[in-house]
């Protein structure tokens, strides 16, 4: 039975993710803060047939993040983690980002990713197998100047994951990094500004995880966006700047 933890799955793509996962002979270990939302896709997905276990838990708390992960591992292995908690950051009125806008999205987006992925890497290498997924974003390659902080810790993911790869890959453990583009979620309906090549949150889990099936140590979509985004890294600064203006937004709330 494989097992398969993703957080964040109360909404969105987590939530997409879980249900795709869902079938029998699968176990599923879901975690979010919000609780009732956690119960409900819970129960979608045992209708679907897996077996599922929850946790409402907040990724910024470490060693309660660490003490779940060993007593979840030790039950039932670990298989897959797919590290998707995060918030959108930014200023609701477009302006610019406050300090404690800041710190938090980094302490949820960076920091509980870290807390969450660097156990696992611990508890996979014992065992010597095991695959974990970092859920970035086209940002980390086209930093949003109305997201700074989000741009950044996404980055962050970006780099951390594939420095990781490298050196997990000859003891059998998988690092993968997903960088999505535009995606129909409730954090994503705070934006209020264009997005391109917008899909849903169930064509977001397919993707990743036929991505995750073959092992891409970037998992990128849609394409045309993700070149886009890739290629602006190349852009002198202030063409690369002027490019993304069309890519203002504002804020009106921020969720998990």
């Amino acid at each position: 039975m494989p097992v398969i933890l993703i957080t964040g799955a109360s909404s969105g793509i987590g939530a997409a993710l879980a249900r795709h996962y869902a079938a029998p002979g699968t176990h599923l270990v879901l975690n979010a803060r919000g609780i009732d939302r956690l119960n409900a896709v819970a129960a979608a997905c045992r209708d679907l047939g897996a077996t599922v276990s929850i946790r409402s838990l907040d990724v910024r708390d470490r060693p309660a993040v660490a003490e779940w992960l060993r007593e979840t591992h030790a039950a039932a292995p670990l298989d897959l983690v797919i590290v998707n908690a995060g918030i959108n950051g930014g200023h609701p009125g477009g302006e610019i980002e406050t300090e404690a806008m800041a710190f938090e999205t980094v302490d949820v987006n960076l920091n509980g990713a870290l807390n969450v992925a660097l156990p696992c890497v611990t508890l996979m290498l014992a065992r010597g197998s095991g695959q974990i997924a970092l859920v970035s974003s086209l940002a980390a390659f086209a930093p949003l100047p109305d997201a700074p902080a989000y741009s950044g810790t996404k980055a962050a993911l970006l780099a951390h994951g594939l420095a990781l790869r490298a050196k997990l890959a000859p003891r059998g453990v998988k690092m993968n990094v997903v960088t999505p583009g535009y995606v129909k979620t409730t954090m994503g309906g705070d934006y209020e500004g264009w997005r391109p090549m917008e899909m849903s949150a169930e064509e977001a889990a397919a993707r990743i995880a036929r991505g995750l099936a073959r092992d891409l140590d970037i998992i990128a979509f849609p394409e045309p966006l993700a070149s886009l985004a890739r290629g602006s890294a190349l852009l002198p600064e202030g063409l690369r700047r002027r490019s993304m203006r069309g890519f203002r937004f504002k804020v009106g709330r921020n969720k998990r």
